[in-house]
Protein backbone atom coordinates (compact mmCIF):
# COMPACT_ATOMS: atom_id res chain seq x y z
CA UNK A 1 0.00 0.00 0.00
CA UNK A 2 1.29 3.52 -0.90
CA UNK A 3 0.77 5.99 1.72
CA UNK A 4 1.17 9.92 1.25
CA UNK A 5 3.14 10.95 3.78
CA UNK A 6 0.89 14.29 4.39
CA UNK A 7 -2.15 12.40 4.97
CA UNK A 8 -3.51 12.18 8.33
CA UNK A 9 -2.59 9.03 10.10
CA UNK A 10 -5.38 6.19 9.89
CA UNK A 11 -6.00 6.37 13.77
CA UNK A 12 -8.00 9.05 13.78
CA UNK A 13 -7.66 10.77 17.50
CA UNK A 14 -9.50 14.17 18.79
CA UNK A 15 -7.07 16.76 18.87
CA UNK A 16 -6.67 16.92 22.58
CA UNK A 17 -5.32 13.44 22.87
CA UNK A 18 -2.95 14.18 19.74
CA UNK A 19 -1.62 17.14 21.50
CA UNK A 20 -1.14 14.93 24.75
CA UNK A 21 0.29 12.31 22.54
CA UNK A 22 2.90 15.23 21.02
CA UNK A 23 3.48 15.83 24.88
CA UNK A 24 4.21 12.66 25.93
CA UNK A 25 6.36 12.18 22.98
CA UNK A 26 8.45 15.04 23.58
CA UNK A 27 8.98 14.88 26.80
CA UNK A 28 9.47 10.80 26.59
CA UNK A 29 11.81 11.28 23.64
CA UNK A 30 9.67 8.78 22.08
CA UNK A 31 10.47 7.51 18.11
CA UNK A 32 6.97 7.48 16.99
CA UNK A 33 3.61 8.71 17.71
CA UNK A 34 2.63 5.03 18.37
CA UNK A 35 5.36 4.42 20.94
CA UNK A 36 4.24 7.34 23.06
CA UNK A 37 0.16 5.97 22.69
CA UNK A 38 1.24 2.47 24.14
CA UNK A 39 2.88 4.35 27.04
CA UNK A 40 -0.21 6.10 27.73
CA UNK A 41 -2.31 3.89 27.26
CA UNK A 42 -0.27 1.35 29.51
CA UNK A 43 0.28 3.68 32.22
CA UNK A 44 -2.86 5.19 32.28
CA UNK A 45 -4.99 1.74 32.56
CA UNK A 46 -2.38 1.04 35.44
CA UNK A 47 -3.50 4.53 37.24
CA UNK A 48 -6.86 3.12 36.06
CA UNK A 49 -6.44 0.34 38.69
CA UNK A 50 -4.95 2.48 41.39
CA UNK A 51 -7.43 5.58 41.43
CA UNK A 52 -11.04 5.69 43.02
CA UNK A 53 -13.18 7.90 43.93
CA UNK A 54 -13.82 11.60 42.86
CA UNK A 55 -10.25 11.90 42.38
CA UNK A 56 -10.76 9.33 39.49
CA UNK A 57 -13.70 10.94 38.29
CA UNK A 58 -12.07 14.46 38.58
CA UNK A 59 -9.19 13.05 36.52
CA UNK A 60 -11.44 11.60 33.60
CA UNK A 61 -13.01 14.90 33.32
CA UNK A 62 -9.97 16.96 32.77
CA UNK A 63 -8.06 14.06 30.39
CA UNK A 64 -8.84 14.13 26.68
CA UNK A 65 -12.04 11.28 26.28
CA UNK A 66 -9.39 8.58 24.49
CA UNK A 67 -7.23 9.05 27.46
CA UNK A 68 -10.66 9.32 30.10
CA UNK A 69 -11.97 5.71 28.63
CA UNK A 70 -8.60 3.90 29.17
CA UNK A 71 -8.45 5.03 32.62
CA UNK A 72 -11.87 3.96 33.08
CA UNK A 73 -12.19 1.30 32.24
CA UNK A 74 -10.18 -0.67 34.69
CA UNK A 75 -11.44 -1.86 37.80
CA UNK A 76 -10.02 -0.44 40.58
CA UNK A 77 -7.57 -3.42 42.23
CA UNK A 78 -8.64 -3.92 45.81
CA UNK A 79 -4.87 -3.43 46.95
CA UNK A 80 -3.13 -0.61 46.48
CA UNK A 81 0.67 -0.45 45.55
CA UNK A 82 3.48 2.15 46.53
CA UNK A 83 4.86 4.03 43.38
CA UNK A 84 7.61 1.51 43.36
CA UNK A 85 5.33 -1.00 43.12
CA UNK A 86 3.03 -0.03 40.23
CA UNK A 87 6.11 0.64 38.19
CA UNK A 88 7.02 -3.50 38.67
CA UNK A 89 3.45 -4.40 38.10
CA UNK A 90 3.77 -2.67 34.87
CA UNK A 91 7.45 -3.88 33.90
CA UNK A 92 5.93 -7.49 34.98
CA UNK A 93 3.02 -6.78 32.09
CA UNK A 94 4.95 -5.82 29.51
CA UNK A 95 7.86 -7.40 29.77
CA UNK A 96 9.96 -4.05 29.67
CA UNK A 97 12.69 -2.69 32.07
CA UNK A 98 11.72 -1.08 35.25
CA UNK A 99 14.04 1.92 34.11
CA UNK A 100 12.23 2.27 30.58
CA UNK A 101 9.00 1.42 32.48
CA UNK A 102 9.96 4.26 34.97
CA UNK A 103 10.70 6.78 32.29
CA UNK A 104 7.16 6.03 30.34
CA UNK A 105 5.35 6.29 33.57
CA UNK A 106 7.11 9.71 34.19
CA UNK A 107 6.38 10.51 30.81
CA UNK A 108 2.72 9.79 31.20
CA UNK A 109 2.32 11.44 34.58
CA UNK A 110 3.80 14.77 33.14
CA UNK A 111 1.16 15.34 30.70
CA UNK A 112 -1.46 14.02 33.03
CA UNK A 113 -0.57 16.75 35.62
CA UNK A 114 -0.62 19.24 32.35
CA UNK A 115 -4.53 18.05 31.64
CA UNK A 116 -5.36 18.26 35.80
CA UNK A 117 -5.27 21.32 38.34
CA UNK A 118 -2.35 21.33 40.61
CA UNK A 119 -4.70 20.76 43.36
CA UNK A 120 -6.24 17.63 41.89
CA UNK A 121 -2.93 16.38 41.54
CA UNK A 122 -2.22 16.77 45.13
CA UNK A 123 -5.63 15.01 46.11
CA UNK A 124 -4.73 12.32 43.53
CA UNK A 125 -1.33 12.02 45.51
CA UNK A 126 -2.85 12.26 48.92
CA UNK A 127 -5.25 9.01 47.97
CA UNK A 128 -2.45 7.22 46.62
CA UNK A 129 0.35 5.42 48.52
CA UNK A 130 3.45 6.40 48.91
CA UNK A 131 6.09 6.69 46.18
CA UNK A 132 3.59 8.48 43.09
CA UNK A 133 4.84 12.26 43.76
CA UNK A 134 8.26 11.43 42.08
CA UNK A 135 6.45 9.75 39.03
CA UNK A 136 4.37 12.94 38.80
CA UNK A 137 7.91 14.78 39.48
CA UNK A 138 7.20 16.44 42.30
CA UNK A 139 8.72 16.05 45.97
CA UNK A 140 7.86 12.97 48.41
CA UNK A 141 6.70 14.51 51.48
CA UNK A 142 6.25 13.14 54.25
CA UNK A 143 4.07 14.01 57.31
CA UNK A 144 6.29 14.97 60.46
CA UNK A 145 6.64 12.28 63.19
Amino acid sequence: MISDRHAPPQQSYGTAYEQMLEKVRYEGAYPTREKADEAVRLVLAGLGRQLTGDERVDLAACLPVEAARVLTAQIPDTRPLTGWAFVKDLAARTGASLATTRWDTGSVFSAVAAHAAPDLITRILGQLPTGYALLFGRAELTPAA
